[in-house]
């Protein structure tokens, strides 16, 4: 069984939204204009490009992948070896995006992150994206008893 678990936005929220305006614009000019066309593509791989990773969890693998156009996955996959191990982080980022007038507006996004740890400790892969600790240390629970790991 493989789950997909989404991640981020390649361009954040700002430039997702600018790309579905870019995409939705450039269906409606490709009706009169060949070159809208070019905006349909712009807007699609800017509004819909994301990242998640993909666990298979009867192959023990993963794979942390970027989704070109929403829908074209690259990225390889990684063997769980048993020395490995998962831990919670807490993940805080902040995107900027200037208005007309050149005012900076900051949009901040705190989530918490379940890691895949190698068996040194350096960080390998984000497995999940959670909201609370709650939900995080839940389900850390239950990816360590599935993938038969250890916590961190």
């Amino acid at each position: 069984m493989i789950t997909n678990n989404k991640l981020d936005r390649s361009f954040g929220p700002v430039g997702a939204s600018a790309g579905v305006f870019l995409f939705i614009a450039g269906i409606a000019l490709s009706y009169f204009y060949f070159s809208g066309l070019i905006l349909v593509l712009l807007g699609a791989f800017v509004g819909f490009t994301s990242s998640s990773t993909l666990v298979d969890y009867e192959k023990r693998r993963v794979r942390f992948s970027n989704n070109l156009f929403g829908f074209i996955q690259t990225g390889k996959w990684i063997q769980i070896e048993p020395s490995m191990k998962i831990g919670i982080r807490q993940s805080n980022q902040t995107y900027r995006a200037y208005s007309r007038g050149n005012r900076p507006l900051d949009i901040a996004s705190k989530d918490i992150r379940l890691i895949l740890f190698d068996s040194g400790g350096k960080e390998i892969i984000p497995l999940k994206k959670l909201d609370s600790a709650e939900a995080a240390s839940i389900e850390l629970e239950k990816e360590c008893s599935r993938l038969d790991l250890k916590s961190v």
